[in-house]
């Protein structure tokens, strides 16, 4: 069986060596700068035999969240759409990106005994902004399909 923590995980992982960026598994990540991500595990459906067994596929669908928010360290700044932007198209690269010789994803997801299949941009509501804090987010979702190695 595909263990979902294990393959989200895998996926903070592989974003924050790809982006060198702070992230945080469904919440602020430990020591946040002004421009990090929040990786979220939403969907997965099992697919395979009609009876659940070790070897089912997983389909799952995680929510990045890229956060531009005020320089703590210079008072009055604020978070920008253009950096937001500039996170998704990190997330995005990240995730998505091939070695156009070869095919392969330019960025490994390594989890023991899981092969992805499968992954894709599902959804991308763009940039959502607060005001009143400075802080600006772009919401992304990926899917990843997975079968066992």
């Amino acid at each position: 069986m595909i263990e979902r923590r294990t393959v989200t995980n895998a996926l903070a992982t592989l974003l924050g060596g790809a982006t060198n960026l702070p992230v945080g598994r469904g919440v602020l990540p430990t020591s946040p700068a002004n421009a990090y991500y929040v990786l979220t595990p939403l969907d997965s459906t099992l697919s395979g035999a009609p009876y659940a067994d070790m070897n089912e596929d997983l389909s799952l669908v995680v929510q990045v969240t890229s956060v531009s928010a005020p320089d703590k360290s210079r008072p009055g700044t604020v978070g920008t759409l253009e950096q937001a932007e500039g996170l998704a198209d990190k997330a995005r690269a990240a995730f998505l990106a091939r070695n156009p010789s070869t095919g392969q994803w330019t960025n490994p997801l390594t989890v023991a005994g899981v092969r992805c299949m499968c992954r894709e941009l599902e959804t991308e509501p763009g940039a959502m902004n607060d005001p009143t804090d400075g802080i600006i987010s772009y919401v992304q979702r990926f899917r990843f399909d997975l079968t066992p190695a």
